[in-house]
């Protein structure tokens, strides 16, 4: 193909081919400034087209910023798309009939071919990586195609897009995916999210859903934090004396566990380290159910029992999001267990 196929890329604009006649090109554009065709330099490679997408019977080219053409039915962009509906509904100008629409867009082939694919019908591409699912969700929305996000959103409770459940919770958001969003609000439960290694995906959040997973996670925290200075559990900030000896005793074991207790939620919303191998493991654990009173030698706590009431509060405590709407964006809050 010779290099007057090049023009100036520019989203938003139809280029129709010049002919080897010498007829001009035609331009129709949708917003911003004119482009122009331009040759293209004597060191860019030379547009070659995708395999998948050859058909000598289409009459629209679309090129990738690295030079890959599409040849496609502009019916199946029509339809699929209201781009590029409304695209190709603006007015042009004459052109002969057996002239082809070439379109240069901003995407890098494969991003466009993984966006073709899904709308032409074809095998979709392999969305188990989010260096692949991110341009392509961001092309679906550019060029309103609800057909690619949807596959995406079908796909997104699958193992390898819950494996990062921080960025699904980021892109769910994004797209205002509510059930998404709550399964990956709690899939985020089992990391750190002070780590400095997940600011770049937080930093990708807007303000209310970021403060409302962090208030989820903080929540859990604080709510254990609260339930175990309640009943059944011992108080350790009064004085108390053996029940059975009547002696004076000292819950500082106890209060010593919490506190271990509470850090390790901290770090790890979710519990599980609490309760397997915490609060059988742990120097604190240890020291606490081997506590006894120094009158009588009677162990002070329970340890079966508190096992299971330590349990049963971590069970109980929230592990989704509510949904608030406001009139233009949802947002989402942490409600209790």
């Amino acid at each position: 193909m010779s290099s007057d196929l090049t023009v100036r890329r520019h989203p938003g604009h139809l280029v129709s081919k010049a002919s080897r006649a010498g007829r001009p090109s035609g331009i129709m554009q949708s917003e911003g400034p004119d482009v122009e065709a331009s040759a293209a330099p004597l060191d860019e490679p030379v547009p070659v087209f995708h395999e998948l997408f050859n058909s000598p019977n289409a009459d629209t080219v679309l090129g990738s910023k690295d030079r890959v053409l599409f040849r496609v039915h502009s019916y199946t962009l029509k339809t699929t798309s209201g781009w590029f509906k409304d695209m190709f509904s603006l007015p042009q100008k004459d052109r002969a009939s057996d002239h082809r629409v070439d379109i240069f867009l901003d995407e890098d082939a494969s991003t466009l071919e993984a966006l073709l694919r899904c709308v032409c019908g074809l095998a979709i591409p392999c969305l188990e990586s989010y260096d692949v699912i991110e341009p392509l969700l961001f092309a679906a929305e550019k060029y309103d195609m609800p057909g690619p996000l949807s596959i995406v959103r079908a796909l997104a409770s699958t193992p390898p897009l819950l494996a990062d459940s921080l960025h699904l919770f980021v892109l769910a958001c994004r797209y205002g995916w509510d059930d998404v969003a709550q399964l990956a609000a709690s899939q985020t439960l089992t990391l750190n999210l002070n780590d400095e290694k997940y600011r770049p995906v937080l930093a990708k959040l807007m303000s209310i859903p970021l403060l409302n997973l962090l208030a989820l996670h903080r929540g859990r925290r604080d709510t254990l934090r609260e339930r175990l200075n309640e009943a059944p559990f011992v108080s350790d900030s009064v004085e108390s004396t053996c029940s059975h000896c009547g002696s004076k005793v000292d819950y500082h074991t106890w209060r010593e566990l919490k506190h271990r207790i509470v850090t390790e939620m901290d770090v790890r919303a979710l519990g599980d380290t609490v309760l397997d191998p915490g609060i059988s493991d742990w120097p604190e654990a240890q020291r606490c159910w081997a506590a006894q009173c120094s009158n009588c030698g009677r162990v002070l706590y329970d340890k079966k029992e508190t096992l299971r009431a330590i349990r049963s509060r971590i069970e109980e405590l929230p592990t989704t999001l509510s949904l608030r709407y406001t009139q233009e964006h949802p947002t989402f809050c942490a409600i209790g267990g």
